[in-house]
C-alpha cells in the first residue's frame, strides 16, 4: 500500500519552521511579512522540485498541482491544503502541516504512479490568521472577499491590506479575482492539528470534522475624557479603561454563562489613549471574539454583548462603538468527505471520532463551493497558537497517511 515519506515531510516541516523563527522556539510570520514571502519562494520551489506545476494567484495563494496548468470546470480538481502564515509567537505546525501533508502525499502519487482520475492540487491559502479579517485568501478563491471592503481592512497594529500587499509585490485591488471557476474543485479535504485535547484525552488517533464554528471579531471602542491622574477626584473620572475592563469581564460571564455550553469569548488585543501612567484613559480599544458551532447562538450573543457595551458605557458616562470586523459562519462538513475519511480508517486500522473544529478553517469557505471536510491529529496538551505547540510524529504519518488515502478515494 502506497505511504508518504515521514522522513521528507519532517525536513520540510522543520526547514519552513525557520522562516520567522523565534529565539525560543516557534514563528512569527504574519501573511505579506518578509519572513512570509521566503517561505512563500521556498514552498514555490519546493513544489517544483516535487514535479509539481506550480503558480501563486493574485490574492496570493500558492497552487501545485499533478496533471494540469490551471483551474477549469472541464477538468474538476479533488484539493488539498492550507495555510503557512502564523500568528506571532505561534508554532510549527499550525497550517503548515495541511500544506506540506498535501505537497508530500501529491509527491508520493507521482512516484508511485498511482492512478487516479481527477488532477489533485494543494494550496497554501493566504492569511488564514486574520491579519486581515480572517480567511483571506480562501475568501478570494471561494468569491467571498468583498471587494468594497478593501480599501479600509488593516490590521490591528495599523498597516494597512493594500500596503503591505504592495509590498510583497501584489495589487490589493485585484484580489477578488482570484475566484475560481464555477465547477473546477470536485472536493477539499484539509489536515490539520486538532488545536485542542480531546482527541489526546481520549487515546484516538484521527478526528473526523463534522461542523466548523463560527466566528466573529469586533472592535469595541470605549471614548471617556483624558485627565490629570493625580488632580482628577475618582468620582469625577470619565475612565474608557475602567469601561472597557468592566465590559470584558461581564462579557466573559455572560457568554459562559448563556452561551451554549460551547462558546467561547476572547479579548487579546487592548489598545488604551494616550497610554502614559499619569494620564486617565480618555480612549480604550478591544478586540472582541466569540466562537460558537451554532451560527442562532452567535448572532444572540452578539446583540446582547452590544447591549451590554450600551449599558457599561452609560454606567461609567463614557461612549461606546462597536465595529464588526469580521464574520464567518459555522460550516457544516460533507458527508461524502466525512465517509472517505472513515473508510480509510478502516482500512488502516486507525480509530477514529467525529468532533466538530472550534477553530476556524479555510475549509469553512471550500465548503460553500465544494463538497469539503477535515481531518484532526491530536495535539500534545491540546497546545496551539504558542511556541510549544506540537504533536509527535506518528501522529503525523498516520494523519498524513490517511489524507494520503482520502485524496486518492475522493480522486478515484
Amino acid at each position: 500500500m502506497i505511504s508518504i515519506s515521514l522522513p521528507r515531510l519532517t525536513s520540510r516541516i522543520n526547514a519552513l519552521a525557520r522562516f520567522g523563527a523565534l529565539s525560543g522556539g516557534g514563528v512569527t510570520r504574519p501573511c505579506w511579512s518578509p519572513p512570509h514571502e521566503e517561505a512563500r519562494a521556498w514552498l514555490l520551489g519546493e513544489l517544483r522540485a516535487a514535479g509539481l506545476e506550480a503558480w501563486v494567484d493574485i490574492a496570493g495563494n500558492v497552487f501545485g498541482a499533478t496533471g494540469i496548468r490551471a483551474l477549469s470546470p472541464e477538468a474538476p480538481i479533488v484539493l488539498t491544503g492550507s495555510h503557512i502564515d502564523t500568528v506571532p509567537e505561534g508554532g510549527i505546525l499550525d497550517g503548515a502541516l495541511g500544506v506540506l501533508a498535501g505537497l508530500e502525499c501529491l509527491q508520493a502519487i507521482g512516484e508511485t504512479r498511482t492512478p487516479h482520475a481527477r488532477p489533485l492540487v494543494v494550496a497554501a491559502w493566504s492569511d488564514e490568521e486574520g491579519r486581515y479579517g480572517s480567511l483571506f485568501g480562501s475568501r478570494a478563491f471561494c468569491g467571498l472577499l468583498d471587494g468594497a471592503r478593501i480599501d479600509e481592512m488593516a490590521a490591528v497594529d495599523g498597516v494597512r491590506l493594500v500596503d503591505a500587499m504592495a509590498r510583497a509585490g501584489f495589487d490589493a485591488h485585484r484580489a477578488p479575482e482570484a475566484r475560481a471557476p464555477a465547477g473546477a474543485v470536485n472536493a477539499y479535504v484539509e489536515l490539520h492539528i486538532e488545536q485542542g485535547a480531546r482527541l489526546e484525552e481520549a487515546g484516538i488517533p484521527i478526528g473526523v470534522v463534522e461542523t466548523i464554528v463560527g466566528v466573529r471579531r469586533s472592535r469595541v471602542v470605549f471614548v471617556g475624557q483624558a485627565d490629570h491622574a493625580g488632580t482628577t477626584p475618582m468620582d469625577r473620572r470619565r475612565d474608557a479603561f475602567l469601561a472597557a475592563a468592566d465590559y470584558a469581564l461581564r462579557v466573559r460571564e455572560h457568554v459562559v454563562t448563556r452561551g451554549s455550553g460551547v462558546s467561547v469569548t476572547n479579548f487579546g488585543v487592548v489598545h488604551v489613549h494616550p497610554g502614559a501612567s499619569n494620564i486617565v484613559p480618555g480612549r480604550a480599544e478591544l478586540v472582541h471574539e466569540m466562537r460558537d458551532p451554532d451560527v442562532a447562538v452567535l448572532e444572540r450573543l452578539a446583540e446582547e454583548c452590544a447591549a451590554m457595551a450600551r449599558e457599561v458605557a452609560g454606567r461609567h458616562r463614557v461612549g461606546a462603538e462597536i465595529q464588526l470586523m469580521s464574520a464567518t459562519t459555522p460550516a457544516p462538513c460533507s458527508s461524502r468527505v466525512q465517509t472517505a475519511t472513515e473508510n480509510v480508517c478502516a482500512r488502516l486500522g486507525l480509530q477514529y471520532r467525529r468532533l466538530y473544529s472550534a477553530a476556524g478553517h479555510d475549509a469553512q469557505n471550500l465548503a460553500s463551493v465544494t463538497d469539503a471536510g477535515m481531518i484532526f491529529i491530536p495535539s500534545q496538551g491540546g497546545r496551539s497558537h504558542r511556541v510549544d505547540e506540537m504533536s509527535d510524529w506518528p501522529a503525523i504519518e498516520r494523519g498524513a497517511n490517511t489524507l494520503l488515502h482520502t485524496l486518492l478515494a475522493l480522486a478515484a
